[in-house]
């Protein structure tokens, strides 16, 4: 792996908390499985689902602004580190931006997520962004489980 990239893999996976737009209920789906395997390394994470309601027995927010807004009654300074992101490229465009809004500063754009344009505007907007490159699942060792 090429040390840039591992540096962007380290300064990602140096922090916490985690967030996962795109988590689903469905166990088939990547979406879900990037969360799980957050879960299997005892990371702290929160599932971001249009949907809400609760995934792998945790409360999913409709949007990252909904979960900051929620934190931030009770603890002021709460802050998402990074965010992995499994939608649309078009919806990943609009995930950028609401990162940028709220000052989260990693971003992982797994496989089919990407678009050029959003690696473009989270660059721009001075973000660790990983696109293009390896899956959370296999850097972080997801296990079917």
């Amino acid at each position: 792996m090429p040390d840039e990239l591992q540096r962007q893999i380290d300064a990602f996976l140096n922090g916490s908390p985690h967030a996962v737009v795109g988590a689903s209920t469905n166990r088939e789906k990547y979406g879900n499985k990037v969360l799980r395997v957050y879960q299997q390394n005892q990371r702290p994470v929160y599932p971001i689902n249009p949907f809400g309601g609760v995934i792998e027995g945790l409360e999913s927010f409709k949007s990252l602004t909904e979960l900051v807004t929620a934190r931030r009654a009770t603890e002021p300074s709460f802050a998402i580190h990074g965010v992995s992101i499994i939608t649309p490229p078009t919806i990943t465009e609009r995930v950028v931006e609401e990162c940028g809004q709220l000052g989260i500063r990693h971003l992982w754009m797994q496989p089919g997520a990407e678009s050029a344009k959003a690696v473009a505007r989270a660059e721009e907007l001075g973000m660790n962004v990983i696109a293009g490159g390896p899956c959370v699942l296999v850097v972080m060792g997801y296990s079917e489980r």
